[in-house]
């Protein structure tokens, strides 16, 4: 399954026509977002499609999926916050499932221990299934989550004051493999898309078929009692 994920960079950045280039010329199965306005609602008019728009409270901006498979309505995940007086409005991952894998679609806090935090509560709410979380982590330095394995692309996608570069942009990945890790051009953000190519790991699809398996054996053994 190919997923880009892309920080729109809000009415400044990516408008709806340009993402609609990208969905034609890649064709990936998934795109999440990240810094989307209203004025993304038209992406599905340009590119058919489902799509999914998830407003942040107090914010011009917030996170949206798009897929050319159908996917049930994502659930909301409320992150921790800063305590400190006159914080901005808590942040929330856009949770959108595709078969057997969750995708958390996220943009995190500036400060790097809230950002941790809010990773911890993401992959607690994810593990034990098969799922990637991706999309603008605002990190500097490395992200060590237990169980999930940095599968991004190791370059810089973005460059703060236009000079110094980061790596914001990331996918956790639990119980999948990556076959492809890129990146793609800027275009009129100040993000690089990033690209994955990910599916379930070969030992959960062992594990199942085992499970499944047994299943069968009990049934039969149950049939001749």
């Amino acid at each position: 399954m190919r997923i880009i994920s892309w920080n729109l960079l809000r009415l400044e950045g990516a408008a709806v026509q340009d993402v609609a280039g990208l969905l034609e010329r890649e064709r990936p199965d998934l795109l999440l977002m990240q810094e989307v306005t209203q004025h993304m609602d038209t992406l599905p008019a340009l590119v058919s499609g489902h799509y999914h728009r998830l407003p942040w409270p107090g914010r011009i901006h917030g996170l949206a999926a798009w897929s050319r498979h159908h996917f049930a309505t994502p659930q909301v995940l409320p992150l921790p916050a800063s305590p400190l007086p006159g914080r901005l409005p808590r942040r929330r991952a856009q949770l959108v499932k595709l078969g057997e894998i969750t995708f958390a679609n996220v943009h995190l806090s500036h400060g790097q221990l809230l950002n941790r935090r809010q990773l911890l509560r993401i992959a607690s709410a994810l593990r034990g299934t098969p799922a990637a979380i991706i999309g603008d982590y605002n990190a500097v330095g490395p992200s060590l989550i237990p169980g999930f394995s940095d599968v991004g692309p190791r370059e810089a996608t973005h460059f703060g004051g236009d000079v110094v570069p980061f790596r914001l942009d990331r996918c956790l990945a639990h119980c999948l493999t990556c076959t492809f890790a890129g990146t793609l051009e800027f275009g009129p953000s100040d993000h690089k898309p990033i690209v994955l190519d990910l599916q379930v790991a070969e030992a959960r699809v062992r594990h199942r078929a085992m499970q499944r398996m047994r299943r069968r054996l009990a049934g039969i053994r149950a049939a001749f009692r």
